[in-house]
């Protein structure tokens, strides 16, 4: 029964996400990096997901240019940037369920951009779960973070 009820979660919320690669889902924002990024980013946090750390991968990877040469950033991305973030209730109801899983906390999302447009890339907590005592704990946090990311697509196509 837990298995079916998951699915079903899962299904009712993924009409805002869809699946990328195995494992992870996309959302695209028709907005540049930097300014899709300030919306995920408060959306978040209003979200009681709070930033606890924002690399910008794009600018480290940048160094490198030179060493790599043709094999330098071959899908011409504009930015890549990632914000890691944590809930502590969420952090403690995953820590009793299965310690194990606190390889979970924190999270992280990936935000790239190219042809100015930005696409928000979330790896599925379920999938790392899958199997553990923490399995329930995990759909609903995955399922909480997609909702916020729902809610910072739309707001960004409503130009807010």
């Amino acid at each position: 029964m837990k298995p079916l009820f998951i699915g079903l979660l899962s299904l009712l919320w993924l009409a805002g996400a869809r699946a990328g690669a195995p494992g992870v889902l996309t959302w695209d924002i028709d907005q540049d990096l930097e300014s899709s990024y300030k919306i995920v980013y408060n959306t978040l946090e209003e979200n009681k997901f709070f930033v606890v750390f924002e690399p910008d991968i794009q600018a480290n990877l940048a160094h490198f240019a030179e060493r790599w040469g043709d094999d330098y950033n071959r899908n011409k991305l504009q930015g890549i940037r990632a914000m890691v973030f944590c809930n502590g209730w969420y952090a403690n109801a995953v820590s009793n369920a299965d310690p194990d899983l606190l390889s979970l906390c924190p999270l992280h999302i990936t935000l790239i951009q190219k042809q100015g447009r930005t696409r928000i890339l979330f790896s599925r907590p379920t999938v790392v779960a899958k199997g553990s005592t923490a399995e329930a704990v995990a759909a609903e946090l995955e399922k909480d973070v997609a909702d916020a990311l729902d809610a910072a697509v739309a707001r960004a196509g409503a130009g807010r």
